[in-house]
């Protein structure tokens, strides 16, 4: 069990996180409505300068058209002709034009409106008065009009309306003077208002950045910590690999050694001992055959037996250890327990050798033997096959197995199952010669192809009669080919303690 000291790791976002995401979101609306409000304020701004202006061009303008009508009336006075009357006659349209263009500009400045009311009664009133000289000069002649213009009202009503006119102009002036203040002390708010909202923006950047750096450095450390926990557990495993396949080697060691051991004891110890039964058998028969031939009879059948139990010994010592392969090599242990295993079995196992493959040293053949020993007896439990071909050749760099059948065939998923300990053993002993081995499907997709491949790069190791020296944990193991009672003179097997001289006396008292 692993324990941890870590926080446990959370689905949603930190909680400061989410203050500061929210905090930048609330900056950036707020500098939004700012500047919505600073646009408006401009344009309401322009639109007083502007409004101001147009006020002070109509009253200028109406002074102007007032002017206008006197200096024609003046001039019809001095020509006579009508035609100096055209200003008057229009001025009052015009005028009137105006003064509702300005009511319509004033409506939401009462002082402003209370000065165009007086400045539209003086400018009617002259008007008035233009109109009713007009009417005296046409009734009483010049005399009339020359008396009127003695008179001090017509300058004094002129005079009104220059003065209203100015009025107007200066509050106009004023109410533009004010408004610009305020929109300048409401400018001045905006701009102190923008400079603390960037302020804070840049200090919640400033924040926000300190926190994804904390965030990367600490995204980096755990990925290095990962990194590192990797490598470690990468590590263990390679260790572990290492350490499964010393063991796997020294159990296959040990099964080999053991396997040679049984081999021995079965082939000295018992074939010794069978060998003395079927000799003190051969004299009791030829002694009491005569005498006793029913005895004689059960005897005989009793030495078939024994030949049936030797027999079994030979094919029982065979499967442990394979004389051939220490006697004549690896091609031929693959010829002849190919030949039995199709005698057996009742198929055609064909054996097809290519090359010189007796060159593979002790662990090499045996490793060889044991994939063609698994693989025919898979193919005789399983594959309910009627051909077997037994593909072995020697490469450049090494022994080259196929073993083929037209049988049902095998799952691909099925060489993965913890119960296939066959085909992992024979894949883990190839692996542990530095080879492979691979299960797919046979030509067409008929039957089942056993491929491995053995490099021979440690063949002049093995060839000297030494396996691999597993780690200072684990005991050496002996050479194969000492373990085998024909091995040679290398390895000298003890005498049999069932081994020894028997006597037996005839009817006559011979020894025999």
């Amino acid at each position: 069990m692993y324990f941890s000291t870590e926080p446990a790791v959370t689905t949603g976002l930190p909680f400061y996180k989410t203050v500061v995401c929210l905090t930048c979101v609330l900056i950036l609306i707020i500098n939004g409505v700012s500047l919505f409000h600073n646009l408006g304020q401009l344009k309401g701004a322009n639109e007083i300068q502007g409004q101001t202006a147009k006020v002070i061009d109509k009253v200028q303008y109406v002074n102007v058209l007032i002017m206008d009508a006197e200096s024609s009336l003046r001039g019809y006075f001095l020509s006579g002709s009508e035609v100096y009357l055209g200003p008057l006659r229009t001025a009052s349209s015009e005028i009137d034009a105006q003064f509702a263009e300005l009511d319509r500009l004033l409506a939401d400045t009462p002082s402003q409106r209370r000065s165009l009311a007086q400045l539209h009664t003086l400018v009617y009133r002259k008007l008035d008065s233009m109109n009713q000289v007009l009417d005296v000069y046409r009734r009483g002649g010049l005399d009339d009009i020359v008396k009127i213009a003695g008179s001090s009202d017509s300058k004094s009503d002129m005079d009104e309306i220059r003065m209203q006119v100015v009025i107007l102009v200066q509050e106009q002036n004023e109410l533009l003077a004010a408004r610009s203040a305020t929109f300048t002390r409401e400018y001045q708010n905006a701009v102190f208002l923008g400079i603390s909202i960037n302020a804070m923006a840049i200090l919640v950047l400033a924040l926000f950045y300190r926190l994804i750096r904390r965030s990367y450095f600490a995204r980096v450390s755990t990925q290095r910590a990962l990194e590192s926990a990797n490598n470690n557990l990468e590590s263990m495993v390679v260790l572990r690999t290492e350490q499964l396949s010393v063991l796997s080697r020294h159990l296959i060691s040990v099964s080999e050694e053991e396997k040679a051991r049984l081999a021995r004891e079965l082939h000295d110890e018992l074939g010794a001992n069978l060998t003395s039964i079927n000799i003190d058998l051969n004299a009791v028969a030829d002694t009491v055959r005569t005498a006793q031939p029913e005895l004689a009879a059960m005897l005989d059948r009793a030495r078939a037996t024994l030949v049936d139990t030797v027999e079994l010994k030979r094919r029982i010592v065979e499967n442990l250890r394979p004389s051939l392969l220490d006697h004549l090599g690896l091609a031929a242990a693959v010829q002849s327990y190919c030949d039995e295993f199709g005698r057996v079995a009742r198929l055609d196992c064909e054996a097809l050798i290519d090359g010189d493959v007796d060159v593979a040293g002790p662990m090499h053949a045996i490793a060889v033997f044991r994939i063609v020993q698994e693989s025919l007896n898979n193919i005789a439990k399983y594959a309910r096959a009627r051909h077997v071909i037994v593909h072995l050749g020697r490469e450049a760099d090494g022994l080259s197995l196929e073993v083929s059948d037209d049988g049902v065939g095998i799952d691909v998923d099925a060489v993965a199952k913890p119960k296939s300990h066959g085909l992992l053993g024979m894949r883990e002993r190839a692996l542990l010669l530095g080879g492979s081995l691979r299960v797919k499907r046979g030509v067409n997709n008929v039957g089942t192809c056993v491929e491995a491949f053995i490099p021979l790069s440690r063949v002049a190791d093995a060839g000297e009669g030494g396996a691999e020296r597993a780690p200072d944990s684990l005991p050496a193991p002996l050479p194969f080919s000492g373990l085998h009672p024909s091995a040679g003179d290398r390895t000298r097997s003890s005498r049999p303690y069932s081994i020894r001289r028997r006597t037996l006396r005839g009817p006559g008292g011979q020894s025999r």
